[in-house]
């Protein structure tokens, strides 16, 4: 049995089946994403979901599902499943799948008396196209298979309805036929590794619908044109295998794609395994460049994530070139640009947001923790310094340094920090003023730049930095530390004493303002008020703002992100915090972490995370269905807890 498993008993139970998602991508960008029973509950849902940067920068729908229907003497059953209403599914193809696993793609078995077929499905690398492998484990009778296209050709954002515009004509080419349903569209091209029969048949599917669309307040209900529909026959043993893509291949070579691409996958057999190729889902290669994306179904790479996330995602798992890809080839000519007033030239956005350059220093600082401090510093270290003095100078157009040796930032009118809701234009959660993890982040990258200017022989450089480094300690203990914990954050003469997940970078970064007392105070309180299962709540349920349900309106779930949403990319810092304060007996904790965060990845989105997590039990998951900085915080606790067991182990030894 796979890692990665589910037998009828799961499937059959639409109640459990469609709140299970999955999704692959091929690091273009392109991806391939539904329920474990090939039922869209989404808009975002589709076999072949892909980017066409000529027309907006969205992702487009091209192929929305492909209904099988396995014929044996004369009688039709149709492996489809689409939902009309909140109770209403036509057909109920889930009846007949006796299993899902996805160890190295995903795979469905369906059993139709004594039939049994078996469906694969993966894409092919940097290539907009989608294989689909049927092959006929078990057959007693001749059998034939009927394939009808439900197309699309639509934004992820919108949704497609019966009009006179659509062009329903399929085009003949190499075993199989072609559509462009809008004229501003690329073909898509359905093709078959044996020749096919295609009977032209065009209808309308209408009113499908998407329930977890309807359960966020968007509309929720779509016509999809299926043009005609395939047969061809399929014997004991044989498989055949479909493609779709906007391009025309070669038929022929399908079966050699197919094992060469199957080369290529991570078996997923456990759960360091599973996150690696979760992680691996964020490429996006763009020619020359590669970006990590923020995660899916609808992120586009931000700077904030990128930094946050990278080092995880890449040295983690052993993946250094896709480190050099992003973060050498993409993200720093890009920073550079940003800080040399060409920001028209930054694709990433929120490169101009006040903290992303020091989340810059820590990827970097990961980077050395990883390798060596002498190698960050031959690679990294003027450029960190360069960072450092452009804060400095005032050159930051959203970040302020004080006498006081702290960083002053607006959020009254544009969200500064990374808790960004908005309402109206107007952030929720006007952090703004003196904000305790951008500060702490400060303090952490001079100190660590101080480390590399060492390195490279700056002793004078380096002094210097760290004599401004005690100027801003003193700062932040005076502004932040109330007597108990630490503010959130400082404006004027308001101290905003909200506990929020925010502080404990404070204590959960190398570098650490506070004192044992301090962070220990820190730790405590984050843990008796903030921690569950998922990662730190973004609000204690202490406070008359906590709103832990991520349910209602878009405005009433936007009030609730920062209010009481739990978020697992905090898991990172409160684990590194709770590893300096208690010590070995931290390790514990951190493995029992791993066990709830291992369940749940076998809840929604099977293999990945998702973005947030409802701050009550049962701690229902919400947002992008695979989030990088969720993936990037476990996986970082799993790299922490694998270098104290080989330490562990050499001390033992000796």
């Amino acid at each position: 049995m796979s890692y990665l498993n589910f037998d009828k008993t799961v499937l059959v139970n639409l109640e459990r089946s469609l709140q299970k998602e999955m999704i692959r991508t091929n690091r273009a960008g392109v991806y391939n994403s539904t329920t474990l029973v090939d039922c869209n509950t989404r808009k975002y849902h589709g076999q072949l979901v892909l980017p066409l940067p000529e027309l907006s920068k969205d992702n487009y729908v091209l192929l929305s599902s492909l209904d099988e229907t396995v014929i044996q003497h004369g009688a039709e059953f149709n492996l489809g499943l689409h939902q009309y209403g909140e109770h209403t599914f036509s057909p109920n193809g889930h009846k007949y799948i006796r299993e899902f696993d996805c160890e190295l793609i995903s795979r469905t078995v369906y059993r139709v008396g004594a039939m049994v077929l078996q469906k694969e499905r993966m894409l092919v690398s940097f290539e907009p196209r989608v294989l689909i492998r049927y092959t006929l484990l078990e057959s007693g009778s001749p059998t034939t298979l009927r394939f009808r296209p439900f197309l699309a050709f639509r934004s992820v954002n919108e949704l497609t309805h019966e009009n006179p515009l659509a062009n329903s004509n399929m085009d003949e080419c190499e075993n199989g036929r072609y559509n462009r349903m809008y004229a501003n569209f690329p073909n898509l091209y359905m093709q078959f590794s044996k020749s096919v029969q295609y009977v032209h048949d065009p209808q309308w599917y209408k009113g499908v619908e998407y329930p977890k669309e309807r359960d966020r307040g968007y509309d929720y209900k779509e016509d999809l044109l299926v043009p005609g529909y395939f047969e061809l026959p399929i014997k004991k043993g044989e498989s055949i295998i479909f493609a779709a893509g906007i391009s025309e291949c070669q038929t022929a070579s399908l079966k050699n794609t197919w094992k060469k691409e199957l080369s290529r996958r991570i078996r997923r057999e456990d759960m360091f395994s599973t996150l690696k190729n979760s992680a691996g889902q964020f490429y996006k290669r763009e020619g020359d460049k590669c970006y990590l994306l923020a995660g899916y179904p609808w992120f586009q790479a931000d700077a904030r994530t990128t930094f946050f996330s990278v080092a995880s995602c890449t040295l983690d798992i052993d993946r250094p070139e896709y480190w050099d890809a992003i973060i050498n080839k993409t993200a720093i000519p890009e920073l550079l640009d940003f800080m040399n007033g060409r920001s028209e030239q930054v694709k990433m956005s929120g490169m101009d947001e006040p903290d992303v350059l020091l989340w810059f220093i820590r990827s970097i600082q990961k980077f050395a923790h990883k390798y060596s401090l002498r190698e960050a510093a031959d690679l990294y270290g003027q450029l960190c310094l360069d960072i450092i003095t452009y804060y400095k100078k005032q050159n930051h157009p959203r970040a302020f340094l004080h006498r006081n040796g702290l960083i002053w930032v607006d959020g009254t009118q544009r969200p500064a920090t990374w808790m960004n809701a908005t309402e109206y234009g107007r952030p929720i959660t006007p952090r703004t003023g003196y904000v305790v993890e951008i500060n702490a982040l400060w303090y952490n990258a001079m100190l660590f730049t101080a480390e590399l200017l060492r390195e490279l022989g700056k002793e004078v450089t380096a002094d210097l930095m760290e004599y401004q480094s005690n100027i801003t300690k003193d700062a932040f203990t005076k502004t932040f530390w109330n007597g108990y914990y630490l503010n959130d954050y400082v404006v004027g003469d308001y101290q905003d004493k909200e506990v929020r997940p925010n502080m404990i970078w404070a204590v959960g970064l190398p570098y650490s303002p506070l004192d044992r007392h301090q962070q220990k105070a820190v730790v405590d309180i984050c843990t008796k008020e903030l921690l569950t299962p998922r990662g730190l709540r973004s609000l204690s349920p202490k406070s008359g703002s906590y709103r832990p349900m991520y349910t209602g309106s878009l405005s009433e779930r936007n009030r609730s992100l920062y209010n009481g949403i739990v978020w697992p990319s905090t898991i990172t810092a409160y684990s590194r915090a709770y590893m300096n304060v208690y010590k070995h007996s931290g390790v514990g904790f951190m493995e029992r972490t791993l066990i709830g965060f291992e369940q749940e990845m076998s809840e929604l989105c099977i293999g990945t995370l998702n973005e947030f997590y409802d701050g009550n039990p049962p701690y229902k998951g919400h947002g992008g269905m695979s989030s990088a900085p969720s993936v990037a915080s476990v996986i970082s606790i799993m790299d922490t807890l694998k270098k104290y067991h080989n330490e562990q182990g050499k001390e033992e030894q000796q």
